[in-house]
């Protein structure tokens, strides 16, 4: 009968198989998920000249399209980290009646399709929509088929990110820091400045990270209520839906690696300043 083999004392125990099969699985599967189609669309952008290039991505109808997505995806984000804060902190800090059904609307922008969420938004801030008849006819704020119909579908698209993203460091931040703040004679405003916020700053980020990158690529819930009306309210990824139905691959594979590349670079910015809000409340 053979001795089975005795583990070495202080070895680690792994769940998973040896590390080179485990990273040769996860290599692989990155590969095929996210870097190989990344890579078609690098390599079909290729098959342009140069000067074709830039005319596809700089003509006056892409530029009017980025500086709608990419501006709307910033403010959207931002309204976002305001009132989704505000929002995590009363789930986490108050006890209310219906506290869990609101906590479970949060996450109804995940479980709701796109385009219903459009359809749904369009009905309520049209002109004779729940919401846009007010607006509209007392106000006189137009909302649906406008640049601000954009932001407030990607607003709805994005709170969840912000949400539950800060709420777990809420949940997890140590009361007793702000009662000895209080005991040393700070105010609420200060007690927020000094103690709360450099807690919650790195999961802001991180939301507003995410949000805007969902912002950035969404069409379902957009092109209800945007109109798409070239030049006013129409988006880049609407753009390039019209570029595939027009057979101009090449010309839809630029625009989208301009996008790309715009994104990385503010997606790489945001996590540069998490780690530098980390590196400094690691210092204090």
């Amino acid at each position: 009968m053979s001795a089975a083999p005795i583990k070495a004392r202080g070895a680690p125990f792994r769940v998973m198989p040896g590390f080179k099969l485990s990273l040769g699985f996860t290599i692989f599967y990155l590969a095929l998920i996210v870097l190989i189609p990344l890579s078609a669309a690098f390599l079909k952008t290729f098959t342009m000249t140069w000067d074709g290039f830039v005319a596809a991505v700089t003509s006056d109808r892409v530029m009017a399209s980025y500086r709608l997505t990419f501006g709307a995806s910033l403010i959207a984000a931002f309204l976002n980290v305001i009132f989704g804060g505000i929002l995590a902190w009363v789930l986490v800090r108050y006890k209310f009646p219906g506290k869990r059904i609101i906590d479970a609307l949060v996450d109804l922008p995940f479980a709701l399709p796109t385009a219903v969420a459009g359809i749904t938004l369009t009905a309520l801030y049209s002109s004779n929509g729940w919401f846009g008849q007010f607006l509209e006819g007392v106000l006189g704020i137009k909302v649906a088929f406008t640049p601000l119909g954009v932001v407030v579908a990607l607003t709805f698209i994005g709170l969840p990110f912000v949400v539950r993203t800060v709420q777990p460091v809420l949940e997890d931040a140590e009361k007793e820091l702000e009662e000895a703040a209080a005991s040393l004679g700070a105010n609420s405003l200060q007690t927020f400045l000094r103690v709360i916020f450099p807690t919650i700053l790195p999961s802001l980020l991180t939301g507003f990270a995410l949000a805007f990158a969902r912002a950035t690529g969404e069409y379902g819930s957009v092109i209800f209520i945007a109109g798409n009306m070239p030049m006013v309210s129409e988006i880049t990824p609407l753009f390039i839906i019209t570029k595939l139905e027009q057979y101009d691959y090449a010309g839809a594979t630029a625009i989208a690696v301009v996008m790309l590349v715009v994104s990385f670079l503010l997606l790489l910015t945001i996590n540069l300043l998490q780690a530098w809000t980390r590196g400094k409340a690691k210092k204090t």
